[in-house]
């Protein structure tokens, strides 16, 4: 699944620089020139991850930092700011944003946090909040530890809950057995990875329209699973 990137920024030249290499790296990349556009964007599309400048013309990276959260758009915000004074940090991360950057930087080291926000981000679905997920005839509730399918509750064990609330938040990803039995069951647990193999078994018996041929659990040969939509 390709990334969303909404680039805030009224720097031509890094406009055109970041959006070059986030393309190269597969992002599908958005970008505005001035605030009020930015914020209109934000409110009006999907985004998997939102880099924002401070300074901007119409309305600042705080002002619509604060905006957003306060529309209840959670989807992760990378500032960029040339200041680097501990105090315009702390009021970007008090205003909801969730890494900064101070310019100039390095576009490695931009990639970098771009991974790790994307990695521990909440999920983030057109039709979904950070607590909700949607694929199918299936809802998943996070927060309640719910899963519905066609309008029914659909059972499921904490594990099996755990193994796919790990897939959807990291779906498009290709996971080995182990590193599931390491995230999903942890590191003091003994399963086999027989085990993973059965839970994901169970999950599309219960998920999956035809199990046989899963449209969302894909089996990676050789590599493990990963899950897509």
């Amino acid at each position: 699944m390709i990334m969303k990137v909404l680039l805030v920024e009224d720097e031509a030249g890094l406009v055109l620089t970041l959006t070059d290499r986030l393309q190269a790296e597969g992002f599908e990349v958005s970008s505005a020139t001035d605030g009020a556009r930015g914020f209109e964007l934000a409110l009006s599309e999907n985004f998997d991850l939102i880099i924002l400048d401070v300074m901007l013309p119409k309305k600042n990276g705080y002002d619509i930092c604060r905006d957003l959260r306060q529309k209840s758009i959670n989807t992760p915000i990378l500032m960029l700011t040339a200041k680097g004074e501990t105090i315009d940090k702390v009021l970007g991360l008090k205003l909801g944003a969730d890494d900064y950057l101070t310019k100039p930087f390095e576009v490695i080291e931009l990639l970098a946090r771009i991974e790790a926000l994307l990695r521990r981000s909440p999920v983030q679905n057109q039709n979904n909040s950070a607590e909700t997920f949607r694929f199918g005839e299936v809802a998943v509730d996070f927060k309640r530890a719910e899963v519905v399918r066609n309008n029914e509750v659909v059972e499921l064990s904490a594990m099996e809950f755990k193994l796919l609330q790990f897939l959807i938040e990291n779906r498009g990803n290709v996971h080995s057995r182990d590193k599931l039995l390491d995230e999903v069951w942890g590191y003091d647990a003994m399963p086999s990875t027989r085990t993973v193999d059965v839970h994901v078994a169970w999950l599309r018996q219960k998920l999956e329209e035809n199990p046989k041929h899963p449209q969302f659990i894909h089996t990676v040969h050789g590599f493990g699973y990963k899950f897509t939509v």
